[in-house]
């Protein structure tokens, strides 16, 4: 006999998304607390240089390196980032990849045996790319899919000076080659230029904190 809590279904917010094969999809992970303007522009700008059929918003529990205590359900804020994504093209969801585990590394490995055929790849910030060597088996990440970092305020000298960027250095590719980027073998990498923002999550967690 199958238990009542084993047969109810997950929420809607954390099934896992639909994708076909030959599908080109960025992977765009964090805990959007809160998501924000310059997630959508970067999505956007990614969707446009990297030819995307979608971009995939990975809400998750949080960072490992970081204090989650406080955080809101990923319910909550797959709800809210829904509302800043407004993006026929930008899917946002808390599915975990069925691991339960906080690593990144994890999670990309759950989708690329989830979704065979799919051309995947991780989206991420030049702030991340600076530290991603704190990260848990970081050289796996780039060994899984190919890599585009999307450039941030006062970090891209940062980024290229990175032990990543100089590990894979070999495998970069230049942004005027960053259209076929999904369809690259792995490692392969960019830096894409864009219209920046100053916006951040930790920035507006405390404004709304602020005493009126």
């Amino acid at each position: 006999m199958v238990s009542r809590a084993l047969s109810q279904p997950q929420p809607l917010e954390l099934r896992a998304p639909v994708a076909a094969p030959g599908m080109r999809i960025g992977l765009l992970g964090g805990s959007f607390n809160p998501a924000h303007g310059a997630h959508r522009a970067i999505s956007v700008a990614a969707i446009k240089r990297l030819g995307l059929d979608r971009v995939w918003w990975l809400v998750t529990a949080g960072n490992p390196l970081k204090d989650r205590s406080g955080l809101p359900p990923v319910t909550d804020r797959v709800r809210d980032a829904r509302r800043i994504a407004h993006h026929p093209r930008i899917v946002v969801t808390g599915f975990d990849g069925g691991t339960g585990s906080p690593y990144t590394v994890d999670l990309l490995m759950a989708l690329k045996q989830r979704f065979p055929g799919v051309h995947f790849v991780w989206l991420m910030g030049a702030d991340n790319l600076a530290g991603i060597h704190r990260w848990k088996d970081w050289p796996e990440i780039f060994d899984l899919f190919p890599v585009a970092v999307l450039d941030r305020p006062g970090y891209r000298l940062k980024a290229r000076a990175s032990k990543a960027a100089h590990r894979f250095a070999w495998g970069y590719v230049d942004e005027s080659d960053a259209g076929g980027l999904a369809l690259r073998r792995p490692p392969a990498w960019t830096i894409l230029t864009h219209r920046l923002s100053g916006l951040s999550s930790t920035a507006l967690r405390e404004i709304v904190a602020e005493p009126d």
